[in-house]
């Protein structure tokens, strides 16, 4: 019986090496080696890939009941095996209910536990069992040049599970998210990206993430060569954020922005960032940082204009911001404001971000 079972195991072996050889040359007869690659990806990728539906609550006119409405689809992808869902924040944005559909076509309800419109970035989650949740590996971003090849995987115009290939076109460009935000240090490629593809991966030739897709640039709305993604270094570094906290943890310096900054630059020509007050008990109110004030005529007076941080030139809001993003709190930060004409230099600790 010993020896029986041993041949059968042999058999058993000779068998799998007999089909892996029948494989190979089936590629080696009918696909090029680029094309082989590309076959491996899609089949190994793809059952990470999900489709993505949101609907809104509406009474109708004649009716005080609400219906679901459909709002539209996009695309995500298995984050890890606890049921995380990486998507952008365009795709679920002002939705009542959130659907999430594996390949396998079963469909769960999910919940939002981390939302980031200031890179478009948004993590669901589903209750599924951790065998249907084939997560996506991650790559590294800072690795990719102009000329690398790239696959989409999504759902453009309903149409689930849809592979295309492209290159990587540039790098480094600078698209706004859905709150004016500028999301910076993008990934363009001519991969075609349509409507639905957003929220879904895109791949190196290792089958490996290296961007989430976010937008188009499309007179006619569909795709025209030029699309963008969030780079996975930039997706690593917020996803486990936005899992636990629910939000980036951007630290804080500690003062609040005068409102309409743009309409106040123009009226004062100035460049920069207003201080419009100091937080009580922060390193700005202790160490004299001035927000604006009132003369005794009524007329607003400005304070300090933030003008750089660490070194980094700050023109408006979004320099700031992205200075800031690159910190955490605890850490020191060296800004300098101009205040009538004259330079001010701090040195201030960063804070934490009060709530969840």
């Amino acid at each position: 019986m010993k020896i029986l079972f041993i041949v059968l195991l042999c058999l058993q072996a000779l068998l799998s090496v007999a089909q892996a050889s029948a494989q190979a040359v089936a590629y080696s007869e009918f696909a090029t080696n680029d094309e082989a690659n590309n076959i491996q990806i899609f089949k190994r990728t793809s059952p990470s890939v999900v489709n993505i539906t949101n609907a809104r609550l509406v009474r109708s006119f004649y009716s005080l009941n609400p219906q679901q409405v459909p709002q539209g689809s996009g695309t995500g992808f298995v984050w890890d095996k606890q049921g995380h869902i990486v998507t952008n924040f365009h795709v679920v944005q002002q939705a009542d209910r959130v659907l999430v559909t594996l390949q396998d076509g079963t469909t769960y309800s999910a919940k939002a536990v981390g939302l980031d419109p200031s890179r478009d970035l948004a993590v669901l989650k589903i209750e599924a069992p951790d065998e249907d949740l084939i997560p996506v590996s991650p790559g590294d971003s800072s690795l990719l040049e102009v000329g690398r090849k790239v696959i989409a995987i999504g759902n453009p115009f309903g149409l689930d599970t849809t592979m295309t290939v492209g290159i990587v076109s540039a790098l480094g460009r600078e698209i706004d998210a859905v709150n004016q935000r500028k999301i910076r240090d993008v990934i363009q490629t001519d991969a075609a990206i349509n409507p639905g593809n957003s929220g879904g991966p895109l791949l190196n030739s290792m089958g490996q993430l290296i961007g989430v897709n976010t937008a188009i640039f499309s007179p006619s709305g569909g795709s025209s060569g030029i699309g963008f993604a969030i780079p996975v270094n930039t997706v690593k570094r917020v996803v486990p954020e936005l899992i636990t906290y629910g939000r980036v943890q951007t630290p804080i310096l500690g003062i609040t922005l005068l409102p309409q900054p743009d309409y106040y630059r123009h009226l004062w020509g100035i460049e920069g960032v207003i201080v419009r007050d100091t937080v009580q008990g922060s390193d700005p109110q202790r160490l004299g940082m001035r927000g604006v004030a009132r003369s005794v005529r009524g007329r607003i007076v400005l304070g300090d204009v933030i003008v750089e941080v660490d070194g980094q030139p700050i023109r408006n809001e979004n320099d700031l911001a992205m200075v800031m993003e690159q910190k955490q709190a605890g850490d020191r930060v060296s800004v300098t404001t101009r205040r009538d004409n004259d330079f001010q230099h701090y040195q201030i600790y960063l804070q934490a971000p009060q709530g969840r």
